[in-house]
């Protein structure tokens, strides 16, 4: 803050006024460089910032500098404490503790999905799930009357996405007896819509695990896998644009090997690791090209 000062001090003695950088800049150059807590006031100083601060290409860039240098931040969540501390290596034993904004102990709370910045969370007590914002201490309990949005351990998937009119959703994948339930609830209505799953019914028993949701591009991805079945793994894609789904194939690994897939958002391209073999295990690094992958790398 002391160096913008000085460059805004600096550019008054040459006769140049801040209304000369221009809206363009200021938008693109200035307020990206934000803190979360000062880009959420900056919303209230008029409609047009409002508009630009609220598109996903606003928070991509917001993210992009966010992720640079000391301003990226790792949650730590223990037994009784929850702090922030900087990924910086020189500043990595500078913690700042925080106080949970829900009567839970650390310990209960659960982390189901996060998306630039904000997590989706279960609490342990009561199966409630909220949106979490750690950075600026805030929180909405997602939960209603209906039993929309209580989270059930080792059935359910939840997975952060943002759909086309910018607005942040949960998706909440819930598997009963001979049905896959699926609701979306919307930050900006505070409401849950029912979404319709595929035709096929296999998925909702136990003998499947799902993965959270990894959002990227206009796509929230799961891997879907059959604990009995060695190999039997698919990517479920649900159409942020679209509410559909669809079913995309899992990379071949050959010879019929046990393998794992984890999903990761890099540089807003779907990749996942996969890790196949028992005793000699190796870890391959896909990229999806819309549905068909590439192999870059492999890792013994």
């Amino acid at each position: 803050m002391k160096k913008l000062k000085g460059c805004l001090y600096s550019a008054s003695e040459s006769n140049t006024k801040l209304p000369d950088l221009g809206p363009d800049l200021i938008m693109s150059e200035i307020l990206p460089r934000l803190p979360a807590k000062c880009v959420g006031r900056a919303k209230k100083v008029c409609k047009e910032w409002l508009s630009c601060i609220s598109s996903k290409e606003f928070v991509m860039m917001h993210c992009r500098h966010m992720c640079k240098g000391s301003r990226q931040k790792i949650l730590s969540i223990g037994q009784e404490s929850c702090f922030i501390s900087s990924t910086t290596v020189d500043l990595v034993d500078e913690k700042t503790m925080i106080t949970l904004p829900f009567h839970v102990r650390p310990s209960d709370v659960w982390i189901l999905s996060s998306l630039n910045g904000l997590l989706c969370v279960c609490l342990r007590n009561t199966f409630e799930m909220l949106i979490w914002n750690p950075l600026i201490r805030s929180c909405i309990n997602i939960s209603d009357s209906k039993s929309y949005g209580f989270f059930k351990i080792y059935s359910d998937a939840v997975g952060l996405y943002i759909d086309s009119s910018n607005d942040y959703r949960v998706l909440h994948i819930k598997r009963g007896r001979f049905t896959v339930d699926v609701m979306a609830y919307s930050r900006r209505t505070s409401h849950w819509k029912r979404i319709p799953f595929l035709q096929k019914r296999h998925y909702h028993t136990n003998g499947y695990v799902w993965s959270g949701g990894t959002f990227c591009e206009d796509g929230l991805y799961f891997t879907v896998f059959q604990f009995w079945l060695a190999g039997d793994i698919v990517i479920i894609r649900f159409d942020v644009n679209t509410e559909t789904f669809s079913e995309i194939g899992f990379p071949y690994v050959g010879n019929g090997e046990t393998c794992q897939g984890n999903l990761v958002n890099m540089n807003n391209k779907l990749h996942v690791f996969v890790s196949h073999g028992f005793i000699d295990m190796a870890v391959d690094l896909w990229r999806y090209e819309g549905e068909h992958c590439l192999v870059l790398n492999y890792t013994c």
